[in-house]
């Protein structure tokens, strides 16, 4: 190491910021304990949409069509399965996987109602981000799509499988999304123009924002009070477990207080994030 280069402290995606805002002991289990998870179906279609639709963009534009797009869902799928068979046991028979797959057509034709893939070309897809912030905080994540004007303005985008927001929860989402435009703006000295959520579940919406200096150096101060908040848990071994509707989803209630249950012993491991060499298929749901 040379005296120019930082040092890490510690490495954070959205995915799992949002699980320590969400329940301090959810990221214990998923980051320090690394417990199994079963796939679900929701998250899992998250997946295969986004694969189809960043494969859309490989044929030329005017071949970007719903048909195309349906045409690529099959494929994907079985691409996924082929990785992992386990995804097969989702589905209690063949009637509930047929009904999955309408479900996820109907995601990829609402898709064509948000946005024209025959006027865009995106600079980037599926593009991996990092930057290590002054305090030694390495910031990290996956960006759906990046597209770049010919001005060199910046628009960051996002698919979403789930339904929008309500008014309440925006801030919740847009998280995320400045999260990346903080890690892009370190890397290339400038601010996104545009964050763009585009949510395929529902009616269908696009949610916009754009982003300044003001509001990238707020995220930078709460993802090191994250890290703060992460590092005290890691000292005191105290993980909260906080209660909320997302519980009814999740794959830990039987070892956690909340529900009767007793966490297992804190194993001796620091928390390392794994978004480089696995994307989880259930941050596609967030």
């Amino acid at each position: 190491m040379t005296l120019t280069e930082p040092v890490i402290i510690g490495a954070l995606s959205p995915s799992r910021a949002g699980d320590f805002m969400t329940c301090p002991l959810l990221y214990r289990f998923r980051v320090i304990d690394q417990l199994p998870e079963k796939p679900s179906q929701a998250a899992v279609r998250g997946t295969v949409v986004h694969a189809v639709l960043e494969r859309l963009y490989d044929l030329p534009a005017p071949g970007r069509s719903v048909e195309a797009a349906l045409e690529l869902l099959e494929p994907q799928w079985e691409r996924l399965l082929a990785d992992d068979p386990q995804y097969a046991r989702m589905f209690a028979d063949e009637a509930e996987q047929a009904q999955w797959l309408g479900q996820a057509r109907e995601m990829l034709r609402r898709y064509f109602t948000l946005e024209d893939p025959t006027r865009l070309e995106p600079a980037e897809r599926e593009l991996y981000v990092e930057a290590v912030l002054d305090g030694g905080l390495m910031l990290r994540g996956y960006v759906d799509r990046l597209d770049v004007a010919p001005t060199g303005e910046v628009r960051v985008v996002d698919y979403k499988t789930g339904s929008a927001p309500g008014p309440d929860f925006e801030a919740k989402a847009l998280f995320q999304m400045k999260f990346y435009a903080l890690v892009l703006w370190r890397l290339r000295g400038s601010v996104p123009r545009l964050l763009q959520l585009v949510y395929l579940g529902g009616q269908g919406e696009v949610l916009r924002y754009a982003p300044d200096e003001a509001d990238l150096l707020a995220t930078e101060r709460k993802v090191m009070a994250l890290w703060a908040a992460i590092e005290r848990s890691l000292e005191t071994g105290e993980w909260r477990a906080r209660r909320s509707r997302l519980c009814d989803w999740c794959d830990h209630q039987a070892l956690c207080p909340e529900f009767g249950g007793t966490p297992p012993p804190v194993p001796d491991r620091q928390p390392g994030d794994t978004v480089r060499s696995s994307r989880r298929a259930a941050t596609d749901e967030l």
